[in-house]
């Protein structure tokens, strides 16, 4: 079976006017993802990588070129439209979790389907099944500050998941987490992907990048390097070059 492209990108380009000065902050970036592909965006600070990240969740909009997700052209959608594709092709972690403090983690994962227009009790079905999936089942009626840091990213990534989207996206997922944590998380996202799911990860980390199954390298709004990964290490070797970074 032929793969189904969840991202197709055509000549973006995005500046960004600073006063006087025009920042590009992309330059005619192409770019094709296909469902179940597990792809690492890399690049330095100020590479366009951030900027890029924020286009392929639809959270801002090209200066030029075309964006597809899923074949849905996003150039001619209103905010309305934008933000009703992205609640359901689309699930975001951040490197902070966004967690809200004084709800369960049930009710956290429940939110999207809120505002979905999900009934309450399939809202709470979808939630707990999305967290027995990342190994929470035991903790739904924890709040956060009775979690770890790694419960509370897990619960992030339920979150991302409760809608059964498209494409997981991720931004420095493991950037706010020790590396004993960011190995189970990293574990976590391999096996998501070996599920089918579509994940994307931008990441300055060449490290956790190395996990992923093909790297794209931006620098100076450009992308310089589109490969397959094909050296990943083996699990021990990866530990400890990990805990010596």
């Amino acid at each position: 079976m032929v793969n189904e492209p969840v991202i197709e990108i055509q000549d973006m380009t995005k500046v960004y006017q600073m006063g006087d000065i025009k920042v590009h902050a992309l330059r005619g970036v192409s770019l094709e993802i296909q469902k179940g592909e597990y792809v690492a965006i890399m690049g330095a600070s100020g590479s366009g990588k951030s900027t890029l990240m924020n286009m392929i969740g639809l959270l801002d909009r090209p200066t030029s070129g075309t964006y597809k997700i899923r074949g849905v052209e996003s150039s001619k959608l209103s905010k309305g439209q934008l933000a009703d594709l992205r609640n359901q092709e689309i699930g975001f972690v951040f490197q902070r979790f966004n967690l809200l403090p004084r709800i369960s983690a049930q009710r956290q994962v429940e939110l999207p389907l809120f505002y979905a227009g999900v009934t309450s009790r399939k809202s709470r079905e979808m939630a707990r099944a999305a967290l027995e999936r990342v190994g929470l089942g035991d903790r739904t009626h924890h709040r956060p500050d009775e979690l770890s840091g790694g419960q509370q990213q897990r619960v992030a990534i339920a979150r991302a998941l409760v809608n059964q989207p498209s494409l997981l996206l991720a931004d420095e997922p493991t950037g706010a987490l020790d590396s004993q944590t960011s190995l189970e998380v990293m574990a976590l996202f391999e096996e998501l992907h070996a599920q089918g799911l579509t994940v994307v990860m931008v990441t300055h980390d060449p490290l956790v990048a190395g996990r992923a199954k093909r790297v794209v390298t931006l620098s100076d709004g450009k992308i310089v390097s589109d490969k397959a990964n094909g050296h990943h290490l083996n699990l021990a070797a990866w530990e400890a070059a990990y805990e010596n970074h």
